[in-house]
């Protein structure tokens, strides 16, 4: 009997609940605009601290880690393997001390049993891995540890290496050494992020994410241990970088960095046509087409050669080589009468005018924009290398589709070089925030596509073709996980809608002038540091003078849309010399900044602009309009800059008689 009323008690509560649940989330749908949770105040009010302060930038005891790294490799080019040995030097600056140390092994992605390849669906991914067995063989794993070096226990998940430390690294500038010898497999096809391509002169290999790198200790997670599972990107300490490639004799090695030894690895012709290249603004061939593949090119025939390169104050390095490149590059001016070289390797069959014979050229064009606008670019040398990846970035050398033409090669190649500074230079969280290097650097690159070659390649921003594309049912928000991210909205939520809203701050809510100085002020303070998003809002608040909360909450943590209407427009006491009050409606979840354009019979044309508080008590308000003539019209957003759903009641015009 007892048992009886209990399971009556439960299945009435059941019912009874399912039943609240479901008029709740039925009147929730019926609720429209809700001032009180776009204005929140309750969003982004938690205080600041000694690593972060309250404005948005780094705090008096701001600290993070670091990590320089030396490393040596072997291409076997019969087996596409790739063995080496890194020696990584770290240091505890936290304030903790650490038992153990966290390391990723990016190449584990590519096992079968790896839990990238068990998310990649049927028929394969972009970043999946299918029907390749690779991943990282480790060797040997050593340690010096306050002077003693010894074998530490070690344990490997996945993409994730624990070191297990025999005696805790010390807060505050306590340092130790791993050696770790490695080797793998190259996939073909690494997730479009690395690979192996065949072209008519040769192998074309672009190597990424090749030897155990640190993973990130910050104040906010502590160790930053996500698994690598393929659409998620990087989270990286800064550091040194010495690395030396041994590859074929025939090979031709561009990395990230500076060459070391040229006088060892190229002809002195080369040299010469180098150093020209250094100091030209226009394009000069290191290696031209006709010298593909010839004897005279390298300094020796058969046996090896080892590239030896450096590069400072980076988050990673990467390279690419080949005998089928042809080489060329120029000078690019920076501010300050600093300069870069910008040069470009790609295979005969893609060299033309129309295709990676500019390459070049956007690569010089997009350092100086970028440089001149946000941030002066960081490293001495720029690599554009052509090949089987589509488009992805390393500090100082980007990978970008061998096939790619025309706007599309300009387009992907200032995307990945424009990278380096989002988040080569502000050192985000990519695995966590894809948005806050893609969508940073889409926003950069509309401005770089509107400024080249007299309006080239520009393109329709118009917002009713981006609207159309942000706001399609079952959008997930913008603060969600990449590898969470429903795989045909990523580029949606990561790049488009990320970059629209900053472009649609920046030109129509708060105005170019006041936003370029609170972003390069954004860059300035986090550069070579670990912002995340709420460093980023704060830090523009402050700069601006203006709470944002609203714009951030809407437009990054939610999925909502807007629609402004005209709901009336009535002449005071019947005429229109007396003015005009007209009411306008918010019928959606987000609110905007109002702009209503109002025309006279007598061919006036008057402007009002409402900031978006004229929201924060309901969803309707009225103004006066001190009209001297009959109205014809009234049409709010008269430029659609908005991401307005519903055009159709934007406008009013008066009735026929």
């Amino acid at each position: 009997m007892y048992k009886s009323i209990i399971r009556m008690f439960i299945k009435y509560t059941a019912t009874l609940v399912l039943a609240i649940c479901t008029t709740a989330v039925f009147a929730q749908d019926k609720l429209g605009y809700e001032p009180g949770k776009v204005f929140d105040p309750q969003f982004l009010n938690n205080p600041g601290n000694e690593y972060r302060s309250g404005n948005g930038v780094p705090g008096p005891m701001y600290w993070q880690n670091r990590a320089n790294y030396n490393i040596s490799c072997v291409l076997d080019t019969v087996k596409d393997e790739i063995s080496g040995t890194v020696v990584i030097t770290y240091t505890n600056n936290s304030p903790d001390e650490l038992n153990y140390l966290w390391l990723q092994l990016d190449q584990n992605l590519f096992t079968n049993d790896s839990r990238g390849h068990m998310n990649t669906p049927i028929g394969g991914g972009r970043f999946g891995n299918v029907d390749f067995e690779g991943g990282d063989s480790i060797h040997s794993v050593s340690i010096n540890e306050h002077g003693k070096t010894s074998a530490p226990e070690y344990v490997i998940t996945d993409t994730r290496m624990q070191i297990r430390l025999k005696e805790p690294l010390k807060p505050k500038g306590d340092k130790t050494t791993l050696k770790i010898a490695f080797s793998f497999r190259i996939p073909q096809n690494g997730s479009d992020r690395m690979g192996i391509t065949q072209t008519q002169n040769g192998k074309i290999y672009e190597i990424a994410q090749w030897y155990p790198r640190m993973e990130v200790y910050d104040d906010i997670i502590g160790w930053n241990t996500l698994p690598y599972l393929g659409a998620g990107e990087f989270y990286l300490e800064y550091g040194d970088f010495d690395y030396s490639v041994t590859v074929p004799s025939n090979l031709i090695v561009t990395g990230s960095g500076e060459l070391q030894n040229p006088n060892e690895v190229l002809t002195s012709t080369e040299i010469d046509r180098l150093n020209k290249a250094k100091n030209s603004d226009s394009k000069v061939f290191i290696i031209p087409s006709d010298e593909i593949g010839k004897i005279a090119t390298r300094p020796k025939n058969g046996g090896t050669l080892t590239w030896h390169y450096k590069t400072h104050q980076s988050r990673d390095v990467s390279w690419a080589c080949s005998n089928a490149f042809i080489w060329d590059a120029a000078r690019a001016n920076l501010p300050d009468n600093k300069k870069a070289l910008a040069q470009s390797f790609y295979p005969v069959e893609y060299a033309a005018d129309s295709a990676w014979g500019r390459a070049t050229e956007y690569l010089k064009y997009s350092l100086e924009f970028y440089s001149k606008t946000y941030f002066v670019f960081t490293y001495p040398v720029a690599s554009n290398v052509a090949g089987l990846v589509n488009g992805m970035e390393y500090p100082g050398i980007i990978f970008c589709g061998m096939h790619l033409k025309k706007g599309g090669l300009f387009f992907v190649t200032t995307h990945e070089i424009g990278h380096n500074w989002f988040p080569m230079v502000v050192g985000s969280d990519e695995r966590r925030y894809a948005w806050m290097d893609e969508g940073f650097n889409s926003f950069i690159n509309i401005y770089a596509g509107e400024n080249f070659n007299n309006e080239e390649y520009k393109r329709d921003q118009s917002m009713k073709r981006l609207t159309d594309i942000m706001t399609h049912p079952g959008d997930q928000p913008i603060m969600t996980y990449p590898d969470a991210i429903v795989v045909k909205d990523l580029s949606v939520l990561a790049y488009f809608k990320p970059a629209t809203g900053l472009k649609l701050l920046r030109e129509k809510i708060v105005g170019p002038q006041r936003f370029d100085y609170a972003f390069r002020n954004y860059i300035n303070h986090w550069a070579f540091k670990h912002p995340v998003p709420q460093d980023f809002f704060r830090s523009m608040n402050d700069a601006l003078g203006e709470d944002l909360g609203w714009f951030w909450k809407e437009w990054f943590y939610e999925n909502w849309k807007l629609d402004q209407a005209i709901e009336s427009v009535q002449y005071v006491n019947g005429d229109p010399k007396q003015g005009v009050d007209i009411t306008i409606g918010n019928k959606e979840k987000m609110a905007m900044p109002v702009e209503v354009e109002i025309k006279e019979v007598g061919g006036k044309v008057g402007r009002v602009n409402l900031p978006v508080e004229v929201w924060q008590r309901a969803d309707k308000w009225s103004f006066h309009y001190n009209s001297t003539d009959v109205i014809t019209a009234v049409t709010i957003d008269p430029e659609h800059v908005l991401p307005d759903i519903d055009l159709t009641n934007n406008n009013w015009s008066a009735p026929t008689k």
